[in-house]
């Protein structure tokens, strides 16, 4: 069962310069982390998990990318270097166009540079050598949104991509079409389009929306777009899905801009283990992210392989030094301090997770104490209004005589612990628990997580579990935010 929720900690003072735990060689260090990706910005299995709540995909990018607006776009074009062809060779079975020099179907053409050398097929009998004036072979008709019969495919293998094709002055084989065409072979590679037939489909407009913006935003700011995560996957014609197509069009040119009024660098990331990362736009609670198969992980990492990675020797001593306070086991890793042999090393969080292999840098090190935190750069959303800030304590309107979010903490461990117990204990209902008590973000309750269920407390309501089937259609119906805390123990 996954957690919920999230908790906003106060401050702990001072640096942590000794985590406490003694490593020999061949220690195992338990690491236990939430989420695959970044973080930033919208969660791709949160949006899913939303979608499935009811959520349009309007609401889904207001949630993750608080300070946006909506906006549109006129379909401008998208230049993507790909990165695997370095030869264009292509061929189309309407036909095609080098400069004002029409290729009939049935030929094909290869590019040199400046020169095109049309042939008769693919690999056939030269026909003519014309100029290619902007180094590029487009398609017969010029316009976005073309029938199949007119994209260009790569001789040999058939791949197909809209719009035009050809090099770069780096001599980079690229693609030029439109935004709205490049969405296309966006959604695909960056969704699941088998969402669009589980309840997900607004998801899967929330997502062609944020990777037109991010796209436009990237070149606006001067980045080289090319076909692999660095920017977005993106798959041609022949990597397209009906149902992301059906995305891409629902929200043809629809972008989210920032407050300069253009397209908002709208990064995103497959699961950001139940709360956003706070970087960019504000941290957001994701109980969407609960349907996610990375929402929980553990990892078992070698003593002698982490103090390989950093150099530092035999390692003696690893913590998690900073963190950002959101979520379970003290949310992400903002500062991880190595000690071996060999010296010390400190690195960010991000940094860590790529030196060991992580599916995140929300992970935090079994056994080992509190880290310093340190509020997210962008602040965190409440769910509504404007974003919000970490100071050492945080009050909750409708907390009543609990009055802070230490309070609410504090009432709700002793009144889950209690109905834990009625429950069997351990060994009972519930399971082991599975992370500490959470408040929830702008409610006026808290929940923890079970391996068989949640129980979830308000000051109203006290704590009651939810298991199983029951806990199942609780989520699906909009959990706490639509349905309220629930008022009775539902264990079936």
């Amino acid at each position: 069962m996954l957690v919920l929720g999230g908790t906003l900690l106060g401050h702990e003072i001072g640096d942590r310069h000794d985590s406490g735990v003694r490593l020999a060689a061949n220690s195992e260090i338990t690491l236990i982390g939430h989420g695959l990706g970044h973080g930033r910005g919208m969660g791709q299995w949160g949006a899913f998990g939303y979608a499935k709540q009811g959520w349009s995909s309007a609401q889904i990018l207001s949630h993750f990318y608080g300070g946006t607006t909506a906006g549109k776009v006129d379909n401008p074009p998208v230049t993507v270097v790909l990165t695997e062809r370095d030869v264009v060779n292509v061929h189309a079975d309407a036909g095609m166009r080098v400069g004002n020099q029409v290729v009939a179907p049935g030929q094909a053409v290869r590019l040199s540079g400046s020169t095109a050398t049309i042939t008769a097929g693919c690999g056939g009998a030269v026909v003519s050598t014309v100029t290619a004036p902007n180094g590029l072979v487009s398609p017969v008709n010029a316009g976005a949104n073309r029938p199949a019969n007119e994209w260009l495919k790569f001789c040999g293998n058939n791949d197909a991509f809209r719009g035009s094709l050809g090099y770069n002055p780096s001599g980079d084989v690229i693609n030029v079409l439109s935004v709205d065409d490049y969405v296309k072979g966006v959604t695909p590679r960056e969704a699941l389009p088998v969402w669009g037939d589980q309840g997900g489909t607004e998801a899967l407009k929330a997502q062609a929306v944020a990777a037109r913006s991010y796209v436009l935003a990237a070149m606006n700011r001067g980045k080289v777009i090319d076909d692999t995560q660095n920017s977005q996957v993106y798959g041609g014609a022949s990597g397209e899905d009906p149902r992301t197509n059906a995305a891409a069009d629902a929200t043809a040119g629809q972008v989210l801009n920032g407050t300069d009024g253009k397209p908002a660098f709208t990064e995103f990331s497959s699961s950001t283990g139940g709360y956003s990362a706070g970087v960019g736009f504000p941290a957001a609670v994701d109980d969407g992210d609960a349907l996610s198969p990375n929402h929980n992980w553990t990892a078992q990492v070698s003593a002698a392989s982490i103090g390989s990675a950093f150099g530092v020797g035999q390692l003696t001593d690893i913590a998690v030094t900073k963190a950002n306070g959101l979520g379970a086991e003290f949310g992400r890793a903002l500062e991880v301090r190595v000690t071996g042999t060999g010296g010390t090393v400190t690195v960010t969080g991000d940094q860590a997770r790529t030196k060991l292999q992580l599916k995140s840098a929300w992970f935090s090190i079994a056994g080992q104490p509190k880290p310093q935190i340190v509020a997210p750069s962008a602040g965190v959303s409440s769910g509504s209004g404007p974003a919000a800030t970490l100071p050492g304590d945080i009050s909750i309107p409708g907390l009543g005589s609990l009055g802070s979010v230490s309070d609410l903490v504090n009432a709700a461990t002793t009144a889950i612990a209690a109905k834990v117990a009625e429950l069997g204990g351990t060994n009972g209902a519930l399971g082991q628990a599975l992370g500490p008590v959470l408040a929830l973000p702008g409610l006026p309750g808290a929940v923890q997580a079970f391996q068989n269920g949640n129980v979830y407390f308000s000051q109203d309501t006290g704590a009651h579990a939810l298991i199983g089937q029951a806990l199942q259609a609780f989520l699906a119906q909009g959990a706490q935010l639509v349905k309220g805390f629930p008022a009775a123990d539902q264990l079936n």
